[in-house]
């Protein structure tokens, strides 16, 4: 999918300040520490907010025990202050959300939106693990069935066309490449894509600025969104640090922990990497210092494109079965 920068982060009035009318967010997930491209994420999405006169939360992202680190979501909250990134209203975990998650699950049952399913990997192995109908082949003699997951209905045909703020024009045939897609976990936990829908609605955000490697995911969040009858916010997807053999940092070797001890170095490689001039930050001695003359000389239409080809976890055809 390619096309044409749009025009992002403009200014706001101070009459539009004072309720502000741009809301941005990072959401790391409590798999690791913060690395450099985190930091990009983080970094990028607070100076759209900061350039539109706007707000910026935090939102740590902890529906999935099996994957999470111990202690890993208070020392990326310790980073993001010691990187001067501190969120404008109390950080949001999803963890204490399940009520909420819930009972938007409830409403697309009651409306058949959504349904049980009990189709596995291998039962979804030969459709690509795309999801058109069940196709289950029920429980193992003696076996007792386990827990359905529960999916969107995706009608057919349903296709989602949106622009993405840095990548122009973006499709995505919804019903033919993902398939119903999947809401709660057989293993009970939440997926993603409902998770995000609902606190994204629930905080306000008007503006999704996130790593490309989630752009997949923007068209499967916009039908829920619908479903549910929530405001779709405006997207934007960040290029990705690669490893030198092209690679998504996050789940590379290379991938280290940021020094909080020492945020100048990491700000600045940040700062390259949004294709900004150098030259703004060379005087700088503090992080305030650095955040304040990033901020009044931040220019998103230099911000390079994203490759395409990588998807995240969320975005695994396995995470859409059983």
């Amino acid at each position: 999918m390619s096309g044409h920068k749009h025009s992002i982060g403009g200014d706001n009035s101070d009459s539009e300040a004072a309720t502000p009318s741009y809301r941005g967010r990072f959401a790391p997930s409590p798999t690791g520490d913060l690395h450099a491209g985190s930091l990009l994420a983080a970094f990028a999405s607070w100076l759209l907010a900061r350039r539109a006169g706007g707000e910026w939360l935090v939102r740590i992202e902890d529906l999935d025990p099996p994957r999470e680190v111990p202690g890993a979501a208070q020392r990326q909250l310790d980073a993001l202050a010691a990187f001067g990134l501190d969120s404008d209203l109390p950080v949001l975990r999803q963890s204490r959300r399940h009520a909420q998650y819930q009972a938007a699950l409830d409403r697309l049952l009651a409306q058949d939106l959504a349904f049980a399913c009990h189709c596995s990997r291998s039962d979804l192995a030969a459709s690509g693990g795309v999801h058109r109908r069940c196709v289950a082949h029920g429980p193992r003699p003696g076996h007792a069935a386990p827990q359905p997951a529960v999916r969107l209905r995706v009608a057919d045909g349903a296709v989602v066309e949106f622009d993405d703020l840095l990548l122009g024009r973006q499709r995505q045939d919804v019903a033919r490449e993902v398939g119903d897609f999947v809401l709660r976990r057989a293993d009970g936990h939440w997926a993603y894509q409902l998770a995000v829908v609902v606190d994204d609605a629930e905080q306000g955000v008007t503006d999704v600025v996130r790593g490309a490697d989630l752009l997949d995911s923007t068209a499967r969040q916009i039908l829920l969104q619908r479903a549910l009858r929530l405001p779709t916010p405006r997207y934007a997807h960040l290029p990705l640090l690669l490893d030198a053999h092209g690679r998504k940092l996050s789940k590379s070797e290379a991938a280290h922990p940021l020094d909080p001890a020492d945020p100048l170095p990491a700000l600045r490689a940040a700062w390259a990497a949004l294709g900004q001039d150098a030259r703004a930050l060379v005087a700088v001695e503090t992080v305030t210092q650095l955040l304040r003359a990033a901020r009044d000389s931040f220019n998103p239409a230099q911000i390079p494109q994203a490759a395409s080809g990588l998807a995240a976890m969320h975005n695994d055809p396995d995470a859409n079965a059983v």
